[in-house]
Parts: C-alpha cells; structure tokens; sequence
C-alpha cells in the first residue's frame, strides 16, 4: 500500500486542506488510540507550535482519542524534542506534535513518536492509515464511564529545561557569554531564552513573539540575516537560529559567518573521538551531506554513513549499528544519548560548553574542511511521483552527470513534506553546477507542470 498521508516527516499540508483536515486528525487520533492503548489509563501527550491552526488539530487529536478511551495530556508550545523526551519521561503510551516544522504558517502536520520517544516505523504509519480508511473501524469506539479526559500539564516548559540543562556539565555555566537566538515566532519561544538564561548566559531575544501567523516568517533557521546582524552590532559570542518547531539549528559564530549541520557534526565528531566517546567510531549523516565533511571524517579514521533524507532515518541507521552521533545539513543534529530526535536547543547548549571548556571563540572551532561547492533548489510542481516515473529524468541525469568527470554528485529527490522536487548538484566547479542545477530544474518544470 503506497502511503496516502506520512510524508517524510509525520503528516503535513495545508491546513484545512487534505491531508489536514480536522475530521481526518480526528481519526489519526482515533487511530492511534486503538493502536497504543494498552490498558485502562493509558495517555498521549500532545504538544504544538504557535500556528493558529494549531488549535484546530489538536481539538481534532484529543476528540478522537478520548473517544477510544485514551486520555491526553496537553502541553502547549514546546519544541519537537520536547515532546518526544516528556512521552518518556512522563510515562506516555505515544506523543504528537502539532507542527509544520519550517514550513509557512498556514500550513500543518502531525508527528507521532512512541513510548520510548522515537519516531514512528514506516510499519507503524501503515497501520495508522489502514485504519482511518477503514469503514469498519468507524464502529470501533468506547463509551461512558470508559471515554478518556483531557488535562493541561503546566510544569512542561520546567520539566524540559532540566532535562536540557543536565546534559551539561555540572561545573559549567555561561557566565560571560553573550548569545542571541532566534526562536522563528515558534515552539522554542518560551523555553530557549529561558534556560539559556538559567545557565548564566546574557540573552538577546528575537522571533520570540508569536501572533499564530508569524511563524518562520522572515525569521529563523530559514532567514538568519537578522541574526547575523544581530550577532556583529551586539557584539555577542554566538547566534542561534531555532526552526519554527525547534527541532533544528543554525548557528552564526561571532564573525557573522554561519555555521550549518555538516560544521557540527565535524566538530562533535572529531570531539568525541578525542575524548573515546564516538561509539562505533561512526558518524551518520544523509546523501545530503557535503563531500567534504566525509572526505575530513574519513582522513581522521572515523566511519561516515548515508542515509535518506530525514532524520527519523539517521536516527534509525544509530540505533541498528550501536552509534550515539548523527545529523542533517540543514541543522537536525542527534545525540542520541541524551535525545530521540534532533534538538536544536541541546544542540547550542552543546556548542556553548564547548566554547566554555576549551576557552575558545566559536570561530576557531569551527570551519574545519573544506566544503564542496553545492547548489540546492526547489522546484515546486503541480503533482509529484517517483523521479523514475518522470519521462525521460533518469537519462537526464546521466547525460548531465558526465559533466562532472566523476567529481560530484546530483540528488533529485520528490520533498516529503511540499509539492516539490529537492535538486542537489555539488562538484569542484561552481559556474558548472549552477548550470547543471538550473538545466535539471528547467526540465522537471517542463514535464510536470
């Protein structure tokens, strides 16, 4: 069965539009009740973003799973991240996250996670939607005394601050240094300010005033200009730019240059190899990843694998060969000893202390390879299918891949999450694969608009 609503990351769309329709979050919320439910209290935490509609979707999730009999624990804005450790850590039979991630402020999703924190199998988001097309499961309910309630947790925000904060060093606090985050309008508005605060960190707040319409609007990890300029007038150690759900970071060190994924996931690599912390010697990344970060990994004698774009993958690769480090360019980092998914605010306190314990400046720490020049573009399209079934694309890519002499890559793949189609070219030559990259844009708009 071919999926009809997981994407790459949960369920997503514009709201109010299918796949995020309410009565559809009803019956995912129905759904994962029936599946999760595995005795008389069972529970579901349900956290979200800022957007609007996220009261819509999540009226819709704890109608559907106080119908079957599953209780639900409200939260409110919070991180992804955070969801994912409060399912954990409060006992939870599942999670659900209400959020688009970066995406514009109209649109939506769903993430689900299980008991443990982690995201859903591909298995599991099968059984999901055989249930919610499934005419006989419409009959499946609970009723009277055995319907579920719903109760807002209030110490949530605390609860995640102390989890983030332990995974520093006791003897460590960021007396002395200077940051400014940018929490995009979203989920990490309360909280990230606020342990970096804890911590002993002179704060300078941006996007951190939420209206339900101005998430990652001109703001972020997708925008960090303002950061930047934030970061050399205010004269602040480091930048930190949250995505709308906080579940990833960019950041810019105190010269204003931007440090993205594949800087950190060099950085904390080498790190922990040093301090015989790097279980498996592996680093994970994605067919993303820069050659360069591989080509500096490898030089240095630790192991890097790919993986599909997403980091449920990465993640998934970490736990089957016993790893603990792992990560997306565009800002997912996991440790996976102290986090499920990727965090962004985990990831910065992480950099932080490092700056603390070495006494060094972001900017010396960081930019350790050489990347390879990469063009990404998006080319949005009317419908999407398996680049394959696109008339005469995989010739295409040959014919144009020849040109690179073996000294580079392209990456077409269909977005999991937008009516879009991801193109990556990277090679030694950049005017080449500016032209490459446009010339495979021009013909995937040609056949399928």
């Amino acid at each position: 069965m071919k999926k009809k609503l997981f994407g790459t990351d949960g369920i997503r769309g514009e709201a109010n539009v299918f796949p995020m329709l309410p009565e559809l979050a009803l019956q995912v919320g129905r759904a994962i009740g029936y599946l999760f439910k595995n005795h008389a209290f069972s529970k579901v935490i349900i956290g979200k973003d800022t957007r609007l509609s996220g009261y819509i979707f999540e009226a819709s999730l704890v109608a559907g799973l106080c119908s079957m009999g599953v209780s639900t624990w409200l939260v409110g804005p919070l991180p992804t991240p955070a969801i994912a450790f409060l399912t954990k850590d409060m006992r939870a039979d599942a999670g659900i996250m209400i959020s688009a991630s970066h995406n514009p402020y109209y649109d939506n999703g769903i993430k689900i996670f299980d008991k443990e924190g982690f995201k859903l199998s591909d298995e599991l988001e099968e059984k999901i939607e055989n249930l919610i097309f499934d005419e006989k499961f419409r009959e499946i309910r609970q009723y009277k005394a055995d319907l579920g309630r719903a109760f807002r947790i209030k110490d949530a925000i605390g609860r995640y601050a102390v989890h983030l904060k332990s995974s520093i060093p006791t003897y460590i606090n960021f007396e002395g240094l200077k940051v400014v985050i940018d929490c995009a309008n979203g989920a990490a508005y309360q909280v990230g300010p606020q342990t970096l605060e804890e911590l002993g960190a002179e704060v300078i707040s941006l996007g951190c005033s939420p209206n339900g319409l101005n998430i990652n609007d001109n703001c972020g990890a997708l925008f960090p200009q303002k950061l930047k300029e934030k970061v050399l007038k205010s004269g602040a150690n480091l930048g930190i730019a949250l995505d709308g759900d906080g579940d990833r970071i960019v950041i810019v060190d105190e010269k204003g240059t931007l440090v993205d994924g594949d800087e950190l996931l060099a950085l904390f690599g080498i790190e922990l190899k040093n301090k015989g912390q790097l279980l498996k010697n592996t680093v994970v990344g994605t067919v993303m990843s820069n050659l360069g970060l591989e080509k500096f990994l490898v030089e240095r004698g630790i192991n890097f694998i790919r993986t599909s774009v997403g980091d449920r993958y990465v993640v998934l690769k970490l736990r089957e060969i016993g790893g603990i480090l792992g990560g997306e360019t565009s800002g997912h980092i996991i440790f996976l000893d102290k986090a499920t998914t990727g965090d962004g605010l985990l990831t910065a306190l992480k950099v932080m202390a490092l700056m603390k314990e070495k006494e060094k400046p972001l900017s010396e720490l960081v930019h350790l390879f050489d990347k390879y020049p990469q063009v990404i573009k998006s080319v949005k399209v009317k419908y999407k299918k398996p680049i394959e079934e696109v008339e005469g694309l995989l010739e295409k890519i040959r014919l144009v891949e020849k040109r690179l002499n073996g000294k580079g890559r392209i990456l077409i793949r269909p977005s999991g999450t937008e009516p879009k189609y991801r193109i990556m070219v990277e090679g030694e030559k950049e005017d080449l694969i500016e032209e490459i990259a446009e010339e495979l844009s021009q013909y995937i708009l040609q056949k399928l608009n």
